[in-house]
């Protein structure tokens, strides 16, 4: 469903991502890791087509990003990490606007304006301005803004950024119910959301790829003798991954 292939991104002489590839399968949830500045939100505005690449391409439901970035579009539902919410607009109006500049039919509307409402728990604030909501509350109605188009790929960059622990556990059950019929991207920061979502990992750092693969083929790479994969949590995973003075095949 999504196919990487030595994306690279320079801006003079800083080099954001520097020959990452890697793979999303239909039905996965992947999970981008890696510190803050490892290139990570690069990555998604590359693929989302906001950002055109120094080098390198990749193919979304078969359709290349650099030839046909309209097509690739229509495919993505994009929560950025800075949301693009109008501080004016009711969340109902902001949604029915969003619904259609992403051409829904009057029908097609209606039926995932109430879907995003219930799916994104956004009944309450349904009439609300989007300057009087809370953070979480504007994290949902940007969840919802990429999900009303129904896309078969999401690519979410900190989804559980500013949530109450209770918001944070629906939004997951949410990624992994909708994981059943899209492909799903998602990047961060914090080693739990990754662990309790991911089905498989991707580790950029310093806009190199570190390595890939389940949490257990991680481990698999940094164990020592006598250890477990089992025995491995995220955290010892990454931090050795990371480790400036090892050095491990992705």
């Amino acid at each position: 469903m999504i196919d990487v292939q030595s994306l690279a991104m320079r801006y003079g002489p800083v080099v954001a991502l520097d020959g990452v590839s890697f793979q999303a399968n239909p039905g996965e949830i992947l999970g981008l890791l890696g510190p803050n500045g490892a290139g990570k939100t690069t990555a998604m505005r590359i693929l989302t087509t906001y950002l055109y690449p120094s080098s390198g391409t990749a193919k979304v439901d078969g359709i290349d990003i650099l030839e046909n970035p309209l097509e690739v579009r229509k495919r993505i539902g994009y929560l950025p990490e800075t949301l693009p919410l109008y501080a004016d607009m009711q969340v109902e109006e902001y949604l029915n606007f969003v619904g259609k500049a992403r051409e829904l039919s009057s029908k097609s509307l209606q039926e995932r304006l109430g879907w995003v409402r219930e799916a994104c728990q956004l009944k309450s604030v349904w009439k609300h301005l989007l300057c009087e909501l809370s953070k979480g509350y504007g994290q949902r109605v940007g969840l919802a803004q990429a999900l009303i188009h129904d896309p078969k790929v999401l690519i979410l960059d900190e989804p559980t950024s500013g949530l109450d622990p209770i918001q944070i556990i629906g939004i997951r059950s949410l990624i992994k119910s909708l994981a059943k019929e899209k492909t799903i991207i998602f990047s961060t920061h914090i080693l739990q959301e990754v662990e309790v979502l991911a089905d498989r990992i991707v580790i950029i750092n310093e806009g190199k790829l570190v390595a890939q693969g389940t949490k257990r083929e991680l481990a698999e790479k940094v164990l020592a003798q006598g250890q477990s994969a089992k025995e491995l949590s995220l955290e010892d995973i990454f931090i050795q991954l990371l480790a400036p003075r090892k050095t491990v095949n992705a």
